[in-house]
Formats: structure tokens, C-alpha cells, sequence
């Protein structure tokens, strides 16, 4: 039982004082008050279990209008308060109008104490659940807006990918994420997630490369108690814990051979074993799965099964590299830039343009996961307030080198590179007064790496 108290309104002592006395032998706190604006005072002040109004409170009234405009101020104040009311003059036509305006049960007075009480324990109980539900979808709408704001979808290259999220969303479809490694597919597929009618279920993630062969069963499926020589209690499987929302198998690619007609077989029958019992299980789940395998490639080979692939990928979504979606990066930055400066104290941080160029110029061969992780160190790195050079990659040539251009970053000369090396390197040793260990820090390379380019280009360092 809720430990808030319940909320008493009624204009007659007496009825107050039983009512608290009744309560307080069922260990039921209780606040007391005479009038509706007192009432309106207290809820505004405390959160409450429960309200129990009088429908009248000034002498010769019994059009219960008083009540009703209370419910209705309540209501306004906090919509989940459950409401019950009472009145010496109850009527159906005056109880239902109550209802209407939102009290949730009624009794009449003189009352039943038995009664009286089985309702208030209704309704604390239903105020809970209403409460609960209430803070999920809260949860949930925050964990979806994150989602959502990490997911920058401007550029030309990724109105597909939109469009195909929104066609194939809200079905249960079984898609099939491609890309390389670092463009986003685990994003999408929570997105995919997010937009179908499962979105309030689970959303849960297995790395198939990262699952043994021989547990997979196990993980999977789940296995009972003496299953296996190590099995010593009952385990729910994946797809038993995705049941009713979606299972995203990531690398799928990796599955192994041998593994991969038990997965068909869940995927075709929607039925599944725990190991080591003989009770077969319905499960209702969505698979998303994503690689950035060549899958016919390794169907050709031998490698992966046929009818798997064609189980697995009713829809394919196919995800562009970072440098096709040039126009995502300086949106991508302000999102990574405002994620990390939060999380590390550096909120004031920004990018200076020629930083920002030297972002959109770049090859990105780690794609938005490198993008991400190079912005989190320079938000470590940076000293001032503003990032003025993301040269803390070697493979990022620093500021002054690099050409606005992507095409003549890309047909770079070795002499060209070697100088934007040295660059670099002179660069974090004036930066560091020389300090070798520090200077490697910053550039993100062993001390042993850097002292090796020190004596390639002839530099000293303390």
C-alpha cells in the first residue's frame, strides 16, 4: 500500500474526525481540510494517494456543483490523483456526473466502513499502476528522443535509408542492415524499433561474434537446469527475453555453419527448446540483423545458408559511408560535441569553422564511429575554448595542409603526407615544451611509435 496519505475534504468536523479515526486503524495517513480551495492549497503542496471529496460544502447546498468544480480544479492540478466522492444527498444522475468529470468511484453517507475501505484500496492501488506507467513512457519517450538525436539523416545519400525506415517500421518485416563497419546500423535498427507498434516492448541486442558455438544454443534459447554440465540453473534465452519486441542480431555474418538451421528453424516456426527440455515455446519476435559481410558472397562459398538469407532479409537497408553523406558531418559534430561536453564538464566548447573544414574533408574510414571518437578526444585534449585543429589522429593531417576539397585530399602525394606528418609532430612538441610522453598523448600514438617518427624526421624531445 502507497505510504502518501489520502486527501479528506468535507465541511463537517464530525465527519472529518471519523474518517481519520477509521484511518488511522487501518494505518492509513490521512490530511484533513474543510474547504475545496484548503484542498487545492494541500495538493499543491504534497502528492497524495488518494482524494475523498464531499460533493457540498456550504450550508442548504446539494447540487453538488461545488464537488464538481473541485474534481475539476484537481484534475487540472494532478491528472493521475484518483478521486472518490461522497455526498449525504447521493443520487445516481449526481454520481454519474462526477464520474464524468473524473472521480473515479463514489459512496454515500452515512457509509459503509468495510466498503468505504475496499474502495480507497482500489483506487490507491490503481493510482500506482497509473503512476508507474505514467514514468515508463516518460523513460521511454526520453530514451527515444536520445535515440532520435543521435540519428542525423540530412544529406541526399540517407533520404532512402528515412524512407525505407518509415515504409517498413511500423510491420514486422525482418530487415537486414548492410554497411560498413562504423555507419550506424545498430542506430537504425533501434530506430526500426522505435517506429513499430513493438516500440513499448524490449529491444534487445546479441553480438553473434561474440557468442561461442558452443553455447549458442544456450544464449539463444535458454536452457534449463542440468541442460549441460555447467547448467545449475534455469536460464531464459534471447529470444525468450525479446518476446513480444524486437531482437537485433549484430554481425550476423558470424554465426557459425553448424548454428545457423536452429536459428532458421526459430525464425520459420516462431518455436523453440530450451536445452535440455522437450517443452516447446512460442515466442513472438521481430529480427532485425545487420553485417557488414558480403553475404552472398559467403552463400556462394558455402559459408552461410541460403534460406537463411532469404528468411533474415525480407528488407534490406543499405547504409552509405560517412564520406557519401558529407553534409551529416557538421551536424554529427554539434551532436558528438554536446554529448561529450556534457559528459566531461566541457559544455562551452566549440568548433572553430577551418576545424569544421578540415572535418568535411577527411576520408573517414572509420566512418560516424571514428567521427565520434575523435571528437570525444578532442574534447579531452582541448585546452581553450575553442577546437581549432582535430589533428590529434595522425591520419588526420593538421589545418593549412589539408584541402577543402575531398578529392584532393584524396590524391594527397606520400611527400604531401609526410610533411603534414612532421607538421604535426613539431606541432605537439611546442605544444607539450617537449615532452615526448605528452606529445604522444595527444597524438594518440605509443611513445616508442613516436620516437621512431622523431628520429625519421630528425626532431628531439625531452
Amino acid at each position: 500500500m502507497s505510504r502518501l496519505p489520502i486527501l479528506i475534504a468535507d465541511d463537517q468536523r464530525d465527519v472529518l474526525e471519523a474518517l481519520r479515526m477509521m484511518l488511522k486503524a487501518e494505518d492509513m495517513a490521512c490530511v484533513v481540510v474543510s474547504d475545496p480551495e484548503t484542498a487545492l492549497a494541500a495538493v499543491q503542496r504534497q502528492h497524495f494517494a488518494c482524494a475523498l471529496l464531499d460533493l457540498n460544502y456550504s450550508r442548504d447546498t446539494t447540487s453538488g456543483a461545488e464537488g464538481i468544480e473541485l474534481i475539476q480544479q484537481l484534475r487540472t492540478l494532478e491528472a493521475q490523483l484518483p478521486i472518490v466522492v461522497m455526498t449525504a444527498w447521493g443520487t445516481i444522475d449526481l454520481a454519474v456526473q462526477a464520474m464524468r468529470h473524473g472521480a473515479a468511484d463514489f459512496i454515500e453517507k452515512p457509509w459503509d466502513n468495510h466498503r468505504l475501505l475496499s474502495i480507497l484500496r482500489n483506487q490507491i492501488a490503481l493510482g500506482q499502476a497509473q503512476r508507474r506507467v505514467a514514468q515508463l513512457d516518460a523513460e521511454n519517450s526520453y530514451l527515444r528522443g536520445d535515440e532520435a538525436e543521435g540519428f542525423i539523416a540530412q544529406s541526399k545519400a540517407m533520404q532512402p535509408v528515412l524512407e525505407m525506415i518509415r515504409r517498413v517500421g511500423p510491420s514486422d518485416a525482418n530487415i537486414l542492415i548492410t554497411g560498413d563497419n562504423g555507419t550506424g546500423k545498430g542506430v537504425v535498427a533501434k530506430h526500426l524499433h522505435e517506429a513499430s507498434r513493438r516500440c513499448h516492448r524490449p529491444f534487445i541486442k546479441v553480438n553473434m561474434g561474440g557468442v561461442p558455438e558452443h553455447l549458442f544454443e544456450a544464449e539463444m534459447f535458454g536452457h534449463v537446469k542440468g541442460g549441460f554440465t555447467d547448467a545449475k540453473n534455469d536460464r531464459v534465452g534471447r529470444f525468450e527475453v525479446a518476446d513480444g519486441g524486437t531482437l537485433f542480431l549484430d554481425e550476423i555474418g558470424n554465426i557459425p555453419r553448424l548454428q545457423q538451421p536452429k536459428l532458421l528453424r526459430v525464425l520459420e516456426d516462431r518455436e523453440l527448446e530450451r536445452v535440455g527440455s522437450s517443452r516447446t515455446l512460442q515466442v513472438d519476435v521481430r529480427v532485425v540483423s545487420a553485417t557488414n559481410a558480403d553475404l552472398a558472397a559467403l552463400v556462394n562459398s558455402g559459408g552461410f545458408r541460403k534460406d537463411l538469407l532469404f528468411r533474415l532479409n525480407t528488407v534490406e537497408i543499405r547504409l552509405p559511408l560517412l564520406r557519401e553523406r558529407r553534409e551529416d558531418i557538421a551536424a554529427l559534430t554539434a551532436h558528438y560535441l554536446a554529448r561529450f561536453g556534457e559528459r566531461y564538464g566541457r559544455p562551452e566548447l566549440r568548433v572553430a569553422p577551418s576545424a569544421l573544414r578540415q572535418l568535411e574533408g577527411y576520408h573517414w574510414p572509420g566512418n560516424v564511429r571514428e567521427l565520434g571518437h575523435l571528437v570525444e578526444r578532442a574534447v579531452l585534449m582541448t585546452t581553450g575554448t575553442v577546437i581549432e585543429d582535430f589533428a590529434l589522429d595522425p591520419a588526420l593531417p593538421p589545418i593549412g595542409i589539408l584541402s577543402s576539397s575531398a578529392s584532393a585530399t584524396a590524391s594527397a602525394d606520400a611527400q604531401t603526407i609526410e610533411q603534414a606528418e612532421e607538421a604535426m609532430i613539431r606541432n605537439a612538441l611546442d605544444r607539450t615544451s617537449g615532452n615526448v610522453l605528452k606529445a604522444a598523448g595527444l597524438l594518440g600514438l605509443s611513445r616508442g611509435a613516436l620516437y621512431r617518427r622523431l628520429e625519421k624526421y630528425g626532431l628531439r624531445g625531452d
